[in-house]
């Protein structure tokens, strides 16, 4: 079982990713499982028993409208950062906290390093599974980095003018 780091803490990652080329004939294995937009949408209706199992990723060019005000019946979301470069999870996460209210487990996955977990967390992200080479004791100090933010974010929604006294 692999580890991740939820909810600021190192935890073992008890769900499975699959993505379309793993799912054999179209069957939806049992377990907690999280499935590709597509394939969650094209079975929603039939896996209405299983909410508590199954789970929708992202890909970076898929928004959080796709999922809308669907996103309460899930229990985990995750968003694809297919490159270090490409950051358009960063505003679905909040799209998904903010406009849709989500408040289950939010997951980045895909190609995210240390140095970005502070700001995923801003963005509303509680939940980060690395690749294999990441140190994961050594990602989890990196949730704390700064210990003052300017901005409003979804883990701290005034901004710094209005919290001084």
């Amino acid at each position: 079982m692999s580890k991740l780091i939820k909810d600021g803490v190192i935890a073992n990652d008890d769900w499975t990713l699959l993505n379309d080329a793993e799912l054999v004939a179209g069957v939806i294995p049992a377990g907690n499982i999280i499935l590709p937009l597509s394939i969650w949408q094209t079975h929603k209706d039939e896996m209405l028993d299983r909410k508590n199992e199954v789970g929708v990723w992202l890909a970076s060019d898929e928004l959080a409208e796709m999922i809308g005000s669907e996103a309460d019946k899930l229990p985990i979301i995750a968003l694809n950062f297919p490159t270090f470069m490409d950051g358009r999870s960063f505003s679905t996460a909040r799209q998904l906290r903010e406009r849709y209210n989500f408040t289950g487990e939010l997951r980045a996955i895909g190609h995210i390093i240390r140095d970005q977990l502070f700001y995923l967390k801003r963005c509303g992200f509680n939940s980060y599974s690395f690749d294999d080479e990441i140190d994961v004791e050594e990602a989890l100090k990196s949730l704390n980095d700064f210990t003052e933010t300017y901005q409003a974010a979804v883990d701290q929604p005034q901004p710094l003018f209005r919290r001084r006294v």
